[in-house]
């Protein structure tokens, strides 16, 4: 089998194997030889195709190309996505739709490729390489194409695809034909969607399922702030509470010590002097200790209570990126859009500091 001919296929031929051979028998007369010269050469038993399938995912997955560690998670909230397959097919236009039902307003840059025929897989492998190379702003990668015959969908299971793949810094979701389609592209890629529809529904949240998502959070906040209200007047109550128990005990044993001076002057025996004396001596420690453990009480139940407060603060959560958005004329928390009318004039509460903006 001549070059020409041994360039075109699909499989790599291996010792012992069983094929199928296609040509002609030629002759050399001067030596009277003869031999088979092939054009064309398939395995026995199974599909050119599948047999270079199965070949070179064994060969990847062996290099760690599949590997869950190496996979990196899809952004919940995109910016900016990238699409690659053919400006002309149905995907693209499912595609489309449906980003623009589920989240209107969200970037998307396609880079064309050809998906199918030849050279269709070095067009992808190079429009991946171009969207990491000059658009490093796309938060998502989307790279398929629709159903089609294991030979329609080849593109993506070509080894310079599968590289290209591995090698990109943008997260990528692989959408290759119908669900019952794997490729090599689905396997090497961040995510596998069975559609290329289904990839634009695992790239773009729902609009109206993430506003129910931040009106819960807003509950949440209002929540917090009730609580943090109730614990600040829990701390004040225990405070004075606090305060009020020592005074008593220490005037208690300011009475206590007096009588005792007293009960000691008007002793006149040494023996008795003396005993008095110890036992004031003890009262005092007594008092002393007294008051070290109720302070040490209730030191330990402050700094309990500032605890809680500290874990239930809104502070905590606003510094992951979150904000409270009041209206400056009556104070209320947006929590809506039909809650502000033109010309209202916000405060937006940030982890540290504040911005006024004017709707």
């Amino acid at each position: 089998m001549f070059r020409g001919a041994n360039s075109t296929l699909r499989f790599k031929p291996a010792d012992g194997q069983r094929v199928i051979g296609f040509g002609k028998i030629s002759v050399y007369p001067p030596r009277g030889g003869y031999q088979i010269v092939l054009t064309r050469m398939e395995p026995d038993g199974v599909g050119a195709l599948q047999l270079a399938f199965e070949q070179l995912k064994r060969k990847l997955e062996g290099e760690g190309l599949f590997s869950s560690q190496r996979k990196r998670p899809i952004p919940q909230y995109p910016e900016h996505i990238g699409i690659i397959t053919s400006p002309t097919g149905a995907a693209i236009r499912d595609i489309l739709n449906i980003i623009d039902r589920r989240f209107r307003g969200v970037k998307v840059s396609l880079f064309p490729a050809n998906v199918q025929g030849s050279g269709a897989a070095l067009e992808v492998a190079t429009a991946i390489r171009e969207a990491n190379d000059f658009f490093s702003e796309i938060d998502v990668l989307i790279v398929g194409r629709g159903g089609g015959s294991l030979e329609d969908l080849w593109a993506f299971n070509e080894e310079v695809v599968a590289r290209a793949i591995a090698a990109s810094s943008i997260p990528i979701i692989s959408a290759v034909g119908h669900e019952i389609d794997f490729t090599i592209a689905d396997f090497v890629a961040d995510l596998r969607a069975p559609t290329p529809s289904a990839a634009a529904e695992l790239a773009v949240p729902a609009r109206e399922e993430s506003l129910r998502h931040l009106d819960n959070l807003v509950r949440r906040l209002t929540q917090l702030d009730k609580k943090i209200e109730f614990f600040e007047f829990k701390i004040d109550e225990l405070v004075n509470r606090l305060e009020q128990e020592l005074l008593r005990k220490i005037s208690s044993f300011k009475d206590s010590s007096s009588e005792l001076r007293a009960r000691l002057q008007e002793s006149s025996p040494r023996i008795r002097v003396k005993e008095q004396q110890h036992r004031l001596l003890a009262l005092q420690e007594r008092w002393r200790r007294a008051a070290s453990d109720h302070l040490d009480s209730a030191k330990w139940r402050l700094e309990s209570s500032q605890q809680k407060l500290r874990l239930l603060s809104p502070l905590n959560i606003m510094e992951r990126g979150y904000s409270i958005v009041r209206i400056r004329r009556n104070q209320k928390i947006v929590k809506k859009a039909a809650d502000v009318q033109m010309g209202d004039e916000l405060i937006i509460q940030l982890h540290k500091g504040k911005i006024t903006a004017k709707v």
